[in-house]
């Protein structure tokens, strides 16, 4: 197992994929938490002085000192980890699609090693991607949000941690999906398609047109984003225990602008997400362990 691990790094490290993935996942992670920090500090404005006050009260604060820079962090972590996902797809679908694949089965003890090192490997990845992503939306909060807005010590470190399960969840994911469609191109683009239109397409119209609140707590991808997200969203008394008094429209749209739209909490997130990478990860294994590789 040590041999293939060592082989699984050198595989990622002398190549551009890691890199040339990273650039864009730190950029549009900034930006996107930039832009949403900015939108976070008009938060009176955008539900009403007398909901906030509701909220700050609830909690025992007030309102200038509304950890603000919470709900806009996830954002830029949530666009980031994107990327964590695409890297996961070229585990395995790339060998297929460069040839190489034939190599690494035949020089391994077994199928079942190769896979099991390749799935260390990008957990060390993944957890890579989701601390570089949380370090670049942090900043792009520091710029953006007010001091009083900004999270705590003790938050920060708790979306630092989030960041990272995330982000190996997200590895390992994409892993799954590249497994079992065996497409580099098919996977990413469907991916891609499905992340950023469709499921955030379904929520928003779900909520809008049949009152749906849960859909984003049990697909992919908002469980994927529910894990940091949601913690911004629990800060505001949205998600977990919900705050007396918070109408359940405020409750969904702080939800929303944190990030983690119907999330019950980062955790309950963090476990459904991760019975989809399993879902995912477990087709992927049982489907290489009968493919022809000739």
């Amino acid at each position: 197992m040590g041999g293939l691990l060592v082989a699984e790094f050198r595989k990622t490290l002398t190549t551009k994929l890691w890199w040339a993935l990273m650039i864009p996942a730190v950029l549009l992670a900034f930006a996107f938490s930039l832009g949403w920090g900015a939108f976070a500090n008009g938060l009176d404005e955008v539900l009403g002085s007398s909901e906030m006050r509701l909220i700050a009260q609830a909690l025992g604060i007030s309102t200038g000192t509304l950890p603000t820079g919470l709900l806009a962090i996830g954002h830029g972590i949530n666009v980031g980890l994107t990327f964590a996902v695409i890297f996961g797809v070229f585990a395995l679908a790339g060998e297929y699609r460069g040839r190489t694949i034939t190599t690494t089965f035949l020089t391994a003890p077994n199928r079942v090693s190769v896979l099991a090192a390749k799935m260390i490997t990008y957990v060390v990845w993944g957890a890579v991607y989701g601390l570089a992503v949380a370090a670049v939306s942090s900043l792009g909060i520091v710029f953006s949000v007010n001091n009083s807005g900004l999270p705590t010590a003790a938050q920060w470190l708790w979306v630092f941690a989030a960041s990272m399960l995330a982000g190996v969840l997200s590895t390992l994911f994409g892993i799954g999906v590249g497994a079992v469609w065996n497409s580099v191109v098919g996977s990413v683009v469907t991916l891609v398609i499905y992340l950023l239109l469709i499921e955030n397409t379904l929520v928003l119209f779900g909520y809008g047109q049949w009152d749906i609140a849960w859909l984003g707590a049990v697909l992919p991808n908002g469980t994927m984003n529910g894990i940091v997200g949601a913690i911004g969203a629990q800060a505001f008394g949205a998600a977990g225990v919900k705050l007396p008094g918070l109408e359940e429209k405020t409750q969904w749209w702080l939800q929303y602008i944190a990030g983690a739209p119907g999330a019950v909490s980062w955790w309950a997130s963090a476990l459904v997400f991760a019975l989809w990478t399993a879902v995912f990860f477990a087709g992927g294994w049982l489907v290489n362990q009968r493919r022809d590789i000739t």
